[in-house]
């Protein structure tokens, strides 16, 4: 059975439909990739997953339990984190007093002692630590993506939602956050689900990858058959480039 399952799910936003009776399944262990071009309804589907938004129709089914029941400040005691798109830390606040926010939602402020040590072995694990004192404030951009990623590590995730990870970061960094996305999943016993634009992240890391168009999907498969699906081609290339 999978860890995670959507099923069926449609969100509508006035006369637009971000997503028209998707369905997907997350095996546990397992990295999949969530990609499509600008608009197709990825972001769409992670803020379903974790309740921001209630779908107009479908299920979400996480470790066999209907998530729908849940309330957003739920979602994390189920053990499910996120990051972001758009990074969303305290910048006037420290980076390990920001990855503590992440220990203190599963953790409480009794276990002080214990969240603070995961916090830095986080940090430790996500080459954070000779920042661990400073503001969020000033960072480098890829440094604010690794720091969210260290605080939803905290929460003691099963299942950890990358949004767009890559962005901001170059070609070599790139190549070490693929490497870094493998080893976390190894050392934290994840399941990943991970949504990015930067095609050859997704295909090196993902065990199977799910691809939106328009809020629908229009392929899914191991990544070597979804790269060479003409559906995904067109959606990225376009008709006429995709012909050529």
């Amino acid at each position: 059975m999978a860890l995670l399952s959507v099923k069926n799910v449609t969100r509508r936003f006035g006369g637009i439909v971000a997503l028209d009776d998707v369905s997907l399944d997350v095996g546990e262990g397992e990295i999949v990739g969530l990609i499509g071009p600008n608009g197709a309804g990825k972001t769409t589907a992670f803020n379903v997953i974790t309740r921001l938004y209630t779908p107009d129709s479908g299920e979400v089914i996480f470790d066999g339990e209907d998530l729908l029941r849940d309330s957003v400040h739920q979602i994390v005691r189920r053990r499910i984190s996120r990051t972001f798109q758009n990074v969303a830390l305290f910048p006037t606040m420290t980076v390990l007093e920001n990855v503590l926010v992440g220990a203190h939602s599963t953790l409480g402020f009794r276990g002080e002692a214990e969240a603070r040590a995961e916090a830095l072995g986080a940090l430790g694990d996500l080459d954070l630590v000779k920042v661990a004192l400073r503001p969020a404030a000033g960072l480098p951009f890829g440094t604010l993506k690794r720091i969210e990623i260290a605080r939803a590590l905290v929460s003691r995730p099963r299942l950890l939602l990358l949004d767009e990870p890559a962005g901001g970061l170059n070609h070599e960094e790139v190549g070490t956050l693929g490497g870094l996305i493998k080893k976390l999943r190894a050392d934290y016993d994840l399941t990943i689900l991970l949504v990015e634009h930067h095609m050859n992240l997704v295909m090196s890391v993902s065990d199977q990858v799910h691809v939106l168009d328009f809020g629908r999907k229009i392929a899914e498969g191991a990544p070597n058959e979804v790269r060479q699906n003409p559906a995904v081609i067109q959606a990225y290339l376009g008709a006429d480039d995709a012909a050529a």
